[in-house]
């Protein structure tokens, strides 16, 4: 299940000029970013907005790229941290990777009508872009895990970049993931997911999933499950 959702309306672009009208310009990377965020100005011409629901909204993202950004918070609840289950999990960089694996496994598993570009792309894009795009799991995006409307900088300005060079509009943020334990002595996982237009800076879709299971991987597998559903 899911719960605590914001949607948001946010503007579309216009469409490219046509190529004659800058003979001038070499297509390097730093002119194809610069072009494309000139773009994303207040000149708009459509306007997108993502459903009300505690489910990831893959319908009105359909045929688009989004870009899944890492996952950089994760934590557990003192009691299941110091607990045999949550041995293995400790390690705070292989939970993380493992967490972005599940997220991207069930992203295009359960979504594949979305064109996810998840963080080993992000991260070779960013790599082969030095000095123009950021690295994906150092841009403060735990940040998102909080309700807010509007993306602040520098974190609103790194993500248009990346998204820029990525291709698309939306990022998807896996912005915290929290470990406990329930009612039932069951692990819980809640998952904090945003939906973010790093054009224009704005929150467009939030949604805290819950999943509960054996192990913390199950919670998470639960979790993302209650936010795909088929």
């Amino acid at each position: 299940m899911a719960r605590d959702v914001v949607p948001r309306r946010v503007r579309g672009v216009l469409p490219a000029p046509p190529t004659r009208y800058f003979p001038a310009v070499s297509p390097t990377p730093a002119t194809i970013l610069a072009f494309v965020l000139t773009l994303a100005g207040p000149l708009a011409a459509q306007r997108q907005k993502l459903p009300v629901s505690p489910s990831v909204p893959a319908e009105a993202l359909a045929g688009q790229s989004v870009a899944v950004m890492p996952l950089t918070l994760v934590a557990a609840e003192p009691a299941l941290e110091s607990d045999s289950a949550y041995a293995p999990y400790r390690d705070r960089r292989t939970t993380l990777l493992l967490a972005d694996s599940l997220i991207g496994e069930a992203l295009t598993g359960r979504a594949p009508e979305v064109q996810w570009v998840l963080p080993p792309t992000l991260r070779k894009l960013a790599r082969r872009s030095p000095g123009i795009v950021g690295d994906p799991d150092q841009m403060g995006q735990a940040a998102l895990r909080a309700p807010m409307k509007d993306i602040p900088d520098p974190l609103r300005s790194s993500l248009r970049k990346l998204v820029a060079v990525a291709g698309g509009r939306v990022a998807m943020v896996p912005a915290a993931l929290a470990f406990g334990r329930g009612s039932d002595g069951r692990i819980r996982a809640d998952l904090t997911l945003v939906a973010a237009d790093t054009r224009a800076g704005k929150v467009l879709w939030r949604s805290v999933a819950i999943g509960t299971g054996a192990t913390p991987r199950e919670a998470l597998q639960a979790a993302l499950t209650g936010a795909l559903p088929l």
